[in-house]
């Protein structure tokens, strides 16, 4: 893991984001990622400059490249924001929440299609993260929406990109966020946010989980706990297995063993660091969504990232 050093030596990309999230490194050294207050897809360039590309509306959030070069984003359908003196938070459900969907976009014309908005007459609420797995379906999780006296139970979804499946796989979870595939594609995991859980469960096949007996409340295997008080929030996971996750509160990324069996915090400058990503030729640079005061940093990350399926085929 980076040392001191390496935090020291953090360089900002850019600055002024609306909430930005969902950061996929492309192979020209660009970043597209999602700006949640803003609404909209934008490209950050290695210089800093940022381009919108797409404006979708609602709530973009968890953003990945798919078999077709196409950004598959998950949309919660909108957040209210607080804006503060010292940053930007989000509170609860906007206003004019437009409903949950994900969405197939491509950055090339700005062109959004709409692809799934509910699994079996079950409406999505506020669809988070994403990761494809090699066979090119993709896992997504609900966190839900709340409201001012209840909050919705979350899930994990399967799906295909033309339409014609959506599984739900695991349900119910409290707020669940991260997640990402094992280097083998054989274990997936998940973080929840409020609980600052880490959960992983085995693939038996695409889309179909072993689901473990109670105690388990979602059938799947505890990995880790943080304690004091942070949320866990989007992940992504190293070609060794190990898992980062995106931590709110106690700002910054906690990398924990696959097995749970060790693991350490790094801490940023920014309390809400909501998402990473991994590029560079080796892998090796770490990009940091800090959406509390809008930046994109980047930092060498000693542990090289685990390559994506289809970042490649980008369609840029």
């Amino acid at each position: 893991m980076p040392d001191e050093h390496n935090v020291l030596e953090m360089e900002f990309v850019c600055d002024g984001l609306d909430f930005p999230e969902g950061p996929v490194a492309l192979p020209d050294g660009s970043v597209v990622l999602v700006e949640i207050g803003r609404r909209c897809l934008t490209r950050v360039y290695p210089d800093g400059r940022k381009v919108i590309v797409a404006e979708p509306g609602g709530g973009p959030n968890g953003a990945a490249v798919g078999p077709d070069g196409m950004f598959y984003v998950c949309n919660s359908g909108g957040s209210k924001m607080l804006r503060e003196a010292d940053g930007t938070r989000i509170v609860g459900t906007a206003n004019d929440y437009s409903g949950g969907r994900i969405e197939r976009i491509d950055i090339r014309s700005g062109k959004v299609e709409v692809i799934y908005t509910e699994c079996n007459g079950v409406p999505l609420k506020g669809p988070n993260d994403i990761v494809f797995d090699r066979e090119g379906g993709f896992y997504f999780t609900d966190l839900g929406k709340s409201r001012a006296r209840e909050r919705d139970r979350g899930c994990l979804y399967y799906a295909r990109t033309d339409g014609s499946l959506i599984r739900e796989v695991a349900f119910p979870m409290w707020t669940p966020n991260g997640v990402g595939l094992s280097p083998d594609g054989a274990v997936i995991f998940v973080a929840e946010t409020d609980t600052a859980r880490l959960w992983s469960y085995r693939v038996l096949s695409p889309g179909h989980l072993e689901k473990l007996p109670y105690p388990s409340p979602n059938g799947g295997k505890f990995i880790f706990g943080a304690g004091g008080y942070q949320h866990f929030d989007s992940l992504k996971v190293q070609e060794d297995g190990d898992v980062c996750v995106a931590t709110l509160e106690n700002g910054g990324v906690t990398t924990i063993a696959s097995d749970g069996s060790h693991h350490k915090h790094i801490a940023m400058p920014d309390s809400h660091v909501t998402n990473l990503c991994f590029g560079g030729a080796d892998l090796c640079t770490v990009f940091l969504t800090m959406s509390r005061s809008g930046r994109l940093a980047k930092m060498k990350w000693a542990s090289p990232g685990l390559s994506l399926h289809f970042n490649n085929r980008a369609l840029i």
